[in-house]
């Protein structure tokens, strides 16, 4: 439709999570009838939404963090009065930017949410990682699991954060140590595990810079699958050459021992 702004992919987002406005939503069905590769790409983000939900719908039974109540956020916003103001004033530069900037050229533009970029590097970070070290065999990591405490200390002082090694005994892991890495200027932590039949995977970790919290999010690069997730300032990867069905689980329980320790890397995940 002339004047139309074109489809994005926030709007492909918004159709999956269903949340389009109805004048939209019949705009978005016309470019996917007519985009049979982009309504292939659409149906299976649906189906793995609906699947993931179904995983993680335990979560909806919990009580609320007392960090996400209310109550706490208000009196969170009440000590910060100068963090509002600057960050309304950002916001309003940020749309007068973009308007002028669509206004001078013509062009339609679209800014995706920070804390979605920052995701999606540490999880391309971290499935590159997972390629390069998974294949050592005489020195997949700086320090063995034999010295998991001196790891863990090592580790949470130069990512700046607590962190712990999940126990994934249950799920047939074991630790076999870890490294230290570079990611984008900042420390990124590389927890490695294997189990008996020498299959590895990676638990990956650095500070988020924000004590937001994300659900999961999967990404598949050539065989590697990872589960991404930002909880407490923290920004978790796990990897493993295997599939969505078999990853997901063990994400839930690294995700669930750091929840059962309280909402904190400050115990064992």
């Amino acid at each position: 439709m002339t004047g139309e702004r074109p489809i994005g992919e926030d709007d492909l987002q918004a159709f999956v999570d269903g949340r389009l406005a109805p004048a939209r939503l019949d705009i978005v069905k016309a470019y996917l009838a007519a985009h049979p590769h982009m309504a292939a790409r659409v149906e299976r983000e649906v189906a793995q939404r609906d699947a993931l939900r179904a995983r993680l719908a335990f979560k909806a039974q919990e009580p609320i963090p007392s960090r996400l109540r209310v109550a706490n956020l208000v009196a969170a916003q009440r000590r910060f009065p100068r963090m509002r103001l600057q960050a309304m004033a950002a916001a309003v530069a940020g749309l007068a930017i973009g308007a002028v900037a669509g206004a001078a050229g013509g062009i339609w533009w679209m800014q995706k949410a920070p804390m979605a970029e920052q995701a999606a590097s540490v999880a391309d970070n971290a499935i590159a990682a997972y390629r390069i070290y998974v294949g050592e065999r005489l020195h997949p990591v700086e320090v063995p699991g034999e010295q998991e405490a001196h790891l863990v200390q090592w580790l949470s002082r130069r990512v700046g954060k607590p962190l712990a090694a999940p126990d994934l005994s249950a799920q047939g892991y074991r630790l076999i140590g870890g490294r230290l890495l570079p990611d984008n200027g900042e420390a990124a932590a590389l927890f490695m595990y294997e189990n008996a039949g020498g299959e590895r995977l990676t638990l990956y970790a650095r500070s988020g810079g924000s004590e937001a919290q994300t659900s999961f999010r999967f990404a598949a690069r050539n065989g590697v699958s990872a589960f991404s997730w930002i909880d407490n300032g923290l920004s978790y990867v796990v990897s493993a050459k295997a599939d969505r069905a078999q990853l997901l689980p063990i994400a839930e329980t690294i995700y669930r021992q750091f929840e059962t320790a309280g909402g904190s890397a400050k115990s064992r995940l």
